[in-house]
């Protein structure tokens, strides 16, 4: 018996102790701190060195534009004809374009039009086609037939020549700028949003919630809308270069921003003729463009692999 005895503790132990070991797991998981989607995102995103470096440089060039008046050594529009097209020096780390103007002051103040083309832009696309998609997709049937057929008319259009269209009519300006990129440019967050919300339309939380008495509005706007920005919040990042871009080609062929006012896209078509004669001039805000491009592209891809759920850690 006491062979039996000790042999059986022998057969026990093993599973006791498994069992102790998964017990112990347990309690650690649960004694850790909880973190929200959004908190353990932020931790994958800073652990991503390209996108914490393509942050970095949109958060420094957010700064230079606001701060650029303090910044700028000289103002953008004053002309030195004592240092006219002088090149790169201590006096002038840019250089001075045909007139004699600071092209170091010049490029802080061309980062304004950037960072609020970009942005501003950006504001109108959510404006626009996260309700156009929203209403197609919860409502479907009829209303997302007519709605989307309106959306694949707009998405008919080269955006680039109808941006050029609609400039041509509106006129030169910054504000123009905002509209025609803001009116050519929401359709693909409208067929975003509208997918998202079909994908969540018979899931087991909304028919909870409609159960319970929600309306549409609460339904849309507490519910499908809360869960559906994590792919419209990174396709609109991906979406501000894009702008910068369309801004930056708007400036170039002279339907873009008003001079004085200087535009790095503006910049490199109007100093474009002299490349070979006065390189810097249109060098430096064209590696100012793409900079900018290469950062909003890196930190699209971080947030869009740390807000992906399959990427988090188990």
């Amino acid at each position: 018996m006491d062979a039996l005895g000790s042999r059986r503790e022998e057969t026990l132990a093993p599973s006791t102790t498994e069992g102790g070991r998964q017990a112990s797991k347990t309690l650690a998981s649960l004694a850790r701190p909880h973190r929200t989607l959004w908190q353990d995102a932020m931790r994958r995103l800073i652990a991503n060195r390209l996108a914490l470096a393509g942050g970095i440089i949109i958060l420094l060039i957010a700064l230079m534009a606001i701060f650029a008046p303090l910044i700028a050594p000289y103002p953008y529009d004053k002309p030195n004809y004592s240092a006219i097209s002088q090149f790169p020096s201590r006096d002038f780390p840019m250089g001075t374009d045909l007139t004699g103007r600071d092209m170091l002051s010049r490029m802080i103040y061309g980062a304004q039009v950037s960072m609020l083309v970009g942005i501003g832009a950006q504001v109108i696309v959510f404006l626009i086609g996260v309700p156009i998609g929203a209403i197609a997709g919860y409502a479907a049937g009829k209303t997302d037939t007519i709605l989307m057929r309106f959306v694949d008319v707009m998405y008919a259009f080269p955006q680039l020549l109808f941006v050029i269209l609609i400039m041509a009519a509106l006129g030169r300006g910054l504000q123009n700028i905002f509209i025609a990129i803001g009116i050519t440019g929401w359709v693909t967050i409208a067929r975003l949003t509208r997918a998202e919300f079909l994908s969540m339309r018979e899931k087991d939380f909304i028919q909870a919630a409609r159960a319970a008495g929600a309306g549409p509005w609460r339904l849309i706007t507490r519910h499908m809308l809360p869960n559906a920005l994590t792919p419209i919040v990174v396709a609109l990042t991906f979406g501000v270069p894009e702008a910068i871009f369309t801004e930056a080609s708007l400036s170039f062929i002279g339907v873009g921003i008003n001079p004085p006012r200087p535009s790095w896209g503006q910049m490199v078509g109007e100093y474009f003729p002299y490349l070979q004669s006065y390189w810097f001039l249109a060098l430096f805000p064209a590696i100012a463009i793409a900079v900018v491009m290469m950062s909003f592209t890196f930190f699209g891809n971080g947030l869009r692999d740390a807000l992906d759920p399959r990427m988090q850690q188990k």
